[in-house]
This record gives structure tokens, sequence and C-alpha cells, in this order.
């Protein structure tokens, strides 16, 4: 009997593991469906046809509620993270002091996009005419919130 309730609750713990910590329905799901089919088979046949069902209907039971024990909203509130983030990535073009028509250096390959420097700045651009090398100089086509398309200078 204790062996038939150690599967079960192996069972249990592997199918929760599944829910909780293994994305998909890999191994541990199968080794818990396993596990507890297991046991119900094993109290059929050590302990009859009563006694296997109601240790089947008791796993039914169990793993029903256990299952709601597991996704009730509570549960996941307290598992879940609940910070936001409200910090930004650098200033904007026009903190930087940055506008349309501004020269700099690419200090990278643009491909599109890649590191640029316009005085004592550097940020982040997009090419608007396709690759430009490292060391090409450049201009401020357009600004568009916080990206700044480039263009090789003439």
């Amino acid at each position: 009997m204790s062996l038939i309730i150690t599967l079960i609750l192996i069972g249990l713990l592997l199918l929760a593991i599944e829910l909780l910590i293994i994305p998909g329905f890999g191994i541990a799901g199968i080794l818990g469906l396993i596990a507890i089919i297991g046991a119900v088979i094993m109290a059929f046949v050590q302990m009859g046809t009563i006694a296997g069902l109601i240790v089947l209907g008791c796993v039914i039971a169990a793993t029903a509620l256990f299952t709601w024990l597991i996704l009730r909203s509570n549960t996941w509130k307290n598992i879940s993270l609940n910070e936001s983030i409200t910090s930004k990535t650098g200033k904007t073009p026009e903190e930087n002091n940055l506008k349309k028509g501004d020269t700099g250096v690419a200090l990278s390959r643009l491909t599109p996009s890649g590191k640029a420097r316009f005085g004592k700045t550097d940020v982040e651009v997009w090419s608007q005419s396709g690759m430009i090398y490292s060391g090409t100089l450049i201009e401020i086509s357009a600004i568009d919130g916080r990206k700044i398309f480039v263009t090789i200078k003439n």
C-alpha cells in the first residue's frame, strides 16, 4: 500500500514539475503519468477491484484538486514577477542636441545599424543608403522618435 501511495505522490510531483518548470510535455510528464497509472494498476492487482476503483477515484480527485491548486490565479501571482521597468536606454536625440543635417563619422559598419559619433556623442544609427563602412562621413537624414537615420555625407 505504501508503494502505491508513493507512486501517486511521485506522479503528482512530476506532473507539477512539468506544468510549472519544464515547458511543453516531456519526460517529467510522461514519467508522472506512468507512475500514477502504475499505482492504479498495482491497486487493482494487489487489493482487488473495489479497492482499485477507490484508488482510481482518489487519484482522479487528487489530480483534479492538485491541478486546480496549481492553476488558480493566486498561485501564479505568488510566483510571477510584478516589477515594471521604468528606465530608458540612453538619451533621446533631442537630449543629445542632435538634429537633421548634423554630420558625424561611422564608428562601426552600418549594416543597416551601428554606432556613430556626432561631436563628442556616440549613438546608435540606422543607414538609409545601404551598408556604410566604419570611418565614413555621415549625415543625419531623419529622426523618428529615438531612431536616427543617416546617409553618406556628399
